[in-house]
């Protein structure tokens, strides 16, 4: 008697269930291949958001602090303060700006300060002086801080004989001259990072003020400069003493007028 068919073809069976499962198996293989691909894919991209956003976090940061502040602020969440010796120190402002900016619209005289300011920070960066802030109209840089110059005094001259010049050769939008007074000392002061979330790079001490009152007991269009200062630029800038003036907090001091280079 011959054996049933279904029986006969058991072997079939078992081969055709194994294709199958065979056949799931690459299926499912190709899905988690896939799917393994496409998560590559998305860790790559979620890596590269992360690196563009850190650069443009490093490139905010360079714009508010010098780089090797920036640098120590990432890896030491303690204090930064230095104290710093042998820093020229400028401060600049723009005199008549207030009156003139009553008469101007806010576009105008923003574009201006824009104008000036972009062409010294230029200046500065060339000469390898810090920019510390801008205040209005009023600007102030150092050279030797918070890294050393290996010619602050030199450096600072002739910023300020820059800024002179930048400034005496801007337009106006009424066709007034525009000049600025301008105050250089130079000293020990101390540099420091000052604030937790609208934070800045600053410099304070005796040398910082004193430039501060050089400025401000200053005429428009002139560079006065402290004794002692210019006893350092003697050999390669024109001087002219102006005689003792009164300081406020220093009393009579002698002070010059810087010129330019000889």
């Amino acid at each position: 008697m011959a054996p049933p068919v279904a029986a006969a073809r058991q072997p079939d069976d078992r081969v055709d269930t194994l294709r199958r499962r065979v056949a799931r198996g690459d299926y499912h293989r190709a899905d988690l291949e896939r799917r393994i691909a496409s998560q590559a894919v998305l860790m790559r991209t979620l890596h590269a958001e992360v690196e563009s956003e850190r650069a443009r976090a490093d490139a905010l940061l360079l714009n508010v602090l010098p780089e090797t502040i920036a640098a120590r602020l990432k890896r030491d969440s303690g204090v930064i303060a230095d104290r710093l010796d042998g820093v020229g120190i400028l401060f600049a402002d723009l005199v008549g700006f207030t009156p003139l900016s009553s008469r101007t619209s806010p576009q105008t005289i923003v574009e201006l300060l824009n104008d000036v300011f972009s062409a010294v920070d230029e200046l500065a960066l060339s000469l390898g002086i810090e920019k510390i802030r801008t205040i209005g109209d009023g600007y102030l840089a150092v050279a030797g801080a918070p890294e050393p110059h290996a010619d602050a005094p030199g450096a600072i001259a002739n910023l300020a004989l820059g800024i002179r010049d930048i400034v005496a050769a801007q337009p106006t939008p009424t066709g007034e001259p525009l000049a600025v007074r301008i105050g250089l000392n130079i000293g020990p002061v101390v540099g420091a990072i000052v604030g937790r979330n609208k934070f800045h790079y600053d410099v304070w001490g005796d040398a910082v003020n004193v430039s501060a009152r050089m400025e401000s007991a200053g005429m428009p269009g002139r560079i006065q400069v402290t004794d002692h200062f210019a006893d350092l630029l003697h050999d390669r800038f024109e001087l002219e003493c102006r005689g003792e003036i009164d300081v406020k907090g220093k009393g009579q001091l002698t002070t010059w007028w810087l010129e330019g280079p000889l």
